[in-house]
């Protein structure tokens, strides 16, 4: 039976299934989702919670997650300011302008600006009431490794006893503290984002017009760029993105008050809505955000959230990472503990999974702050794309988008910024070629027996392959079918009709011949059912350009 006392004391037996080292929302999801699958699990968290922490501005893509995990009824009760987009003095002009999550989701239309000790204890309250053995004030000092295997954790609580926790398996939830990934020499910093950040909280800030009021507010100037997030408390947040050296040198000289304040008075709307506020708390600082470790899981190990990867936070997308990692973390343990023989491959696909998600805010950011060419600084000559960096606009567009349409962020590097003309040139091209198939398919697929269809050639287009590879299916990875492309060489979880179609297209066989093959074995009841859903699987196929061409006569 799992303890769900706060404090326990050190006493106890603490030899779990999962020990979870950390408790924010990395920690707290993967720890809630490894007891639903009946594992007994031990978060060790060093701090005493409600605790402080920067990140308050949440994305819709978090929303899911939390209802997966059963945190959202709480979250949504508590008060929380809804957050409906972001408001930017970017790129050209120096008048703000917004855009809004309704205008790429009418199903996730806002997020959430959070207030992080309140959110987080959210977050690990939920994980008790899942089973989730929760030990505050205990702080792993080193995990401890057995033949290259990590079989437990070494802790030292509140009153400075020491201690050792043994496991089947440890889940790196420590935040930028990364202790795996220090332990094991395998952090990699970011060379593209070498910068320091220093916030603090402030009351009475005036608000952003309607409709805009809580919104984030993100203000490029000369040395970097400050964010504004406002908060349900009544207070705002507010911060400063600098070079990493520059700002360590101010702040030595000049004190962290002293440095945010000389930042935000180079600001024109930060300052102006910061006229009649106060500074009601010590600042803050965090230097160095951007890093990866080299290889996020191991034997009887896995890094999740912040302890495997951190990116700029100019998108806000740090829950989000944490939140989506802990899951996929979660599925990877089930899977090493269930399936020792897919643990390896299994792996694999975490990482490849995670690093997408990663590199794509990556790539935005990057593309984000090459675009802004309104302020000629050292901060924004240092991170302007150059050729030196063997940048392929065409590759960052599909890292960043995944070869889908522009929108949201990407969509402001276009309309607001001067991204290079390469990037959007090759944002018209998939624009303009999905564009025209849908047309032309609909004019295909008019005919109600949809003869042209069934009669018509397809045709794969470069680079596309199905294999078998790890897939996540109910909270751990099976088996399953994965779909290659050039833009995503990691594979597309694809079903096994899709599988099986791509497979059979040899730019021989029409559609007709392709179910005819597959449907051999159907009655006519049945092929009809498959006529009509390969038809359409290729239809679908052929609008996002995994079909490259339907040859009619």
């Amino acid at each position: 039976m799992n303890n769900t006392d706060s404090n326990p004391g050190s006493s106890l037996d603490l030899s779990a299934d999962v020990i979870v080292i950390g408790g924010g929302p990395a920690g707290s999801a993967a720890a809630t989702m490894l007891a639903r699958k009946g594992w007994q699990v031990t978060i060790l968290e060093r701090e005493l919670f409600p605790r402080e922490h920067v990140g308050e501005s949440l994305l819709p893509a978090s929303i899911p997650v939390l209802e997966e995990l059963g945190a959202l009824d709480a979250v949504e009760s508590a008060g929380f300011l809804k957050k409906y987009g972001a408001t930017m003095v970017w790129g050209t002009g120096e008048v703000p302008w917004s855009w809004y999550f309704r205008e790429t989701s009418q199903r996730y239309p806002h997020s959430y600006q959070v207030w992080r000790p309140q959110f987080d204890q959210i977050l690990l309250e939920n994980a008790k009431a899942h089973g989730v053995t929760v030990l505050e004030s205990h702080q792993v000092t080193q995990v401890i490794f057995d033949g290259g295997e990590a079989v437990g954790v070494e802790f030292t609580n509140g009153q400075g006893e020491t201690g050792e926790a043994q496991c089947r398996f440890v889940v790196d939830a420590s935040g930028q503290s990364t202790l795996l990934a220090r332990h094991l020499n395998s952090k990699q910093w970011d060379p593209f984002f070498q910068n320091l950040a220093i916030y603090a909280y402030f009351t009475d800030v005036t608000p952003l017009p309607e409709p805009d009021q809580t919104n984030i507010f993100i203000e490029s100037y000369r040395y970097g760029w400050l964010w504004s997030i406002p908060l349900h408390t009544g207070r705002t947040s507010v911060g400063a993105v600098v070079d990493s050296a520059i700002g360590q040198e101010g702040i030595q000289q000049n004190g962290a008050k002293s440095f945010l304040e000389a930042q935000l008075a180079q600001s024109n709307q930060t300052r102006a809505n910061l006229e009649h506020a106060q500074m009601d708390s010590e600042p803050i600082v965090v230097r160095d955000w951007s890093y990866t470790a080299e290889k996020l899981y191991g034997p009887g190990y896995i890094m999740t959230g912040d302890a495997a990867c951190f990116v700029d936070p100019l998108f806000s997308s740090g829950v989000h990472l944490a939140l989506m990692s802990g899951v996929l973390a979660s599925a990877y343990v089930t899977t090493a503990l269930n399936e020792p023989s897919l643990a390896e491959d299994a792996g694999q696909v975490y990482q490849e999974l995670y690093l997408k998600e990663y590199n794509q805010f990556r790539e935005m950011a990057r593309l984000f702050y090459s675009s802004n060419l309104s302020a000629e600084s050292y901060f924004w000559e240092a991170r302007r794309i150059t050729e030196k960096d063997q940048y392929s606009p065409r590759h960052s567009f599909i890292q960043a988008v995944a070869g889908q349409p522009p929108k949201g962020y990407e969509r402001v590097v276009l309309d607001r910024g001067q991204a290079p003309e390469e990037f959007v040139e090759s944002v018209r091209t998939v624009e303009t070629e999905r564009q025209a198939r849908t047309q032309w398919l609909a004019a295909l697929a008019s005919d109600p027996q949809r003869n042209q269809i069934l009669n018509a050639v397809p045709q794969l287009a470069e680079g596309i392959q199905v294999h078998r590879k790890p897939v996540l299916a109910e909270g751990e990875f099976i088996q399953g079918h994965v779909m290659n492309t050039i833009s995503q060489p990691e594979g597309v979880p694809c079903s096994p009709l899709v599988a099986a179609v791509i497979s059979n297209i040899d730019s021989q066989k029409s559609v007709s011949d392709i179910v005819d093959e597959l449907g051999a074995h159907l009655d006519q009841a049945g092929h009809a059912q498959l006529e009509d859903a390969v038809s359409r699987t290729i239809e679908i196929l052929y609008v996002d350009g995994t079909v490259a061409g339907l040859v009619t006569e």
